[in-house]
């Protein structure tokens, strides 16, 4: 176990050494740091929590780990060692608040003890306009999920999952081979040979309702590939419709847990999304389920589907006593 006072510039100097390096061993940037492997990884595990001041998708450093090698897939700005400022250091100081929180974290203590350093070098600095985001807390049961799949990954061991698919608002159970535990814009996401789809597949570790170690090895075929996510886990594809929404404030959740491709923010907290679905019936739910805070501003379609879904369930409720004034 190393100090605070020796950690914090390792973290500091690990991003831009490990985007100078793509695919670099984690024995050999050990080495280079001199610390063990173990500490290393942990230090990694940090890493995966910190980023920008706002602490949420595209702000927070992503790295992919594939076998026993490393790869920053985003710098959160990091492309070369800096100095921290008094606003920094505060920016840094309330996201290590909120990860000493966060269920299933290792290694708590030196969290803290790094703040405390960091409390103790900033001193009596006076970071005027800076505005920071407290880091969103993982919830335990997808820190568990994330904990059984690093289990397996080590062990060489297949897993059943139940996951939902949120595109198709289904909840499928499935065999898979783990090949690599990926964290991409603040998501987990377990890449696996899927054997019911016979492919490569993602599976965001959220969306894991349940799972099984089995006592049978991970077999992945040989010709399975781990994704391109240079540009992000989610490619367009052409065949599938796209739905532009308005979302009011207390619907803007829908932008984090489903995959936008483009978000566009408006007036009053609003945002503009861009989505592509492969089911109207599941885009036509999503929308009447947000109770008035969403919109479709098309296609035209799926907004006449929306309006025609909502007349026909108001319909069907006109002798309730709650809308007989409707």
């Amino acid at each position: 176990m190393t100090g605070s006072t020796e950690r914090m510039p390792r973290l500091l100097a690990l991003v831009p050494y490990l985007l100078a390096r793509p695919g670099i061993k984690i024995d050999e940037a050990a080495q280079d740091f001199g610390v063990a492997p173990r500490q290393l990884r942990k230090d990694l595990e940090l890493l995966w929590m910190c980023g920008l001041p706002g602490y949420g998708p595209g702000d927070l450093i992503d790295l992919s780990f594939e076998g026993d090698t490393v790869t920053v897939t985003y710098d959160a700005g990091m492309s070369r060692p800096l100095r921290l400022t008094g606003g920094e250091a505060t920016a840094l100081l309330v996201a290590l608040r909120a990860l000493a929180e966060t269920p299933g974290l290792l290694d708590t203590d030196s969290v803290r003890r790094a703040i405390a350093k960091i409390e103790a070098a900033a001193g009596q600095a006076q970071p005027s306009g800076v505005v920071v985001g407290l880091g969103v807390r993982e919830r335990e049961a997808t820190a568990r999920t994330r904990q059984a799949v690093r289990d397996a990954l080590q062990a060489g061991r297949a897993l059943r999952i139940r996951y939902y698919t949120a595109s198709k608002d289904q909840i499928t159970e499935r065999t898979v081979d783990p090949m690599r535990l990926l964290i991409v814009q603040a998501v987990g996401y377990l890449e696996a040979w899927c054997r019911r789809a016979e492919g490569v597949r993602l599976f965001r570790l959220d969306r894991i309702d349940d799972f099984e170690v089995l006592d049978e090895p991970a077999v992945p075929p040989a010709h399975a590939e781990p994704k391109d996510i240079s540009d992000g886990v989610f490619t367009e594809r052409p065949e599938q419709p796209e739905a532009e929404l308005v979302l009011e404030p207390d619907a803007r959740w829908v932008a984090e847990y489903y995959p936008c491709e483009e978000l566009d923010e408006l007036p009053g907290g609003r945002l503009r999304v861009r989505m592509r679905y492969g089911d109207e019936s599941w885009m036509v739910r999503l929308v009447l389920g947000q109770g008035g805070d969403a919109r479709v501003e098309r296609p035209a379609e799926l907004a006449e589907a929306v309006r025609q879904r909502a007349a026909d369930a108001l319909a069907r409720a006109r002798h309730l006593p709650s809308t007989l004034n409707q």
